[in-house]
C-alpha cells in the first residue's frame, strides 16, 4: 500500500506555452533556398520549403520546433529548425514526400503514402 499523499493547496492548470507568431523567411543558407510562411496570421506554425521541397516542422510543448530531419533537438524558431535541418542534410536533398508525418500527406490516406514517409535523401 502506498503512503497517503499530502494535501495539496489550490491547483491551477499549467500555463499554456505562449503562441508566438513568426514572420516568414526566404533566404539562401549554405547554398540552399529556405522559405517559411506562417500558416495563419496569428499562428505559431509555419510551412517550410528547402529547395522547393516541404520540410515538416513540429511544434514542441515547450514552444520550440523540431523537424523530421533533426528531431532530437528543439530550436526556438522555425528558421533555426530549418537551418539545422539543412546542416544535417549536407549535400543530400529532401525527398518530395518528406513532409508526410503520421500517415497523411496533403490529404492522402495512410495506404496511399505507405513507405513514402520520412526524410529520404
Amino acid at each position: 500500500m502506498w503512503p497517503p499523499r499530502p494535501a495539496a493547496g489550490p491547483r491551477h492548470p499549467p500555463a499554456a506555452p505562449r503562441q508566438r507568431r513568426h514572420d516568414g523567411f526566404d533566404e539562401m543558407y549554405r547554398g540552399r533556398r529556405i522559405q517559411g510562411d506562417p500558416v495563419a496570421a496569428d499562428a505559431a506554425e509555419c510551412e517550410v520549403l528547402v529547395d522547393g521541397r516541404p520540410l515538416h516542422l513540429m511544434r514542441c510543448a515547450g514552444g520550440g520546433y523540431v523537424s523530421l530531419v533533426d528531431h532530437y533537438q528543439a530550436y526556438p524558431t522555425p528558421l533555426a529548425a530549418t537551418r539545422a535541418a539543412v546542416d544535417e542534410l549536407g549535400a543530400a536533398r529532401l525527398a518530395p514526400v518528406a513532409a508526410a508525418h503520421g500517415g497523411a500527406l496533403r490529404g492522402r490516406t495512410h495506404q496511399e503514402t505507405e513507405g513514402q514517409r520520412g526524410a529520404h535523401a
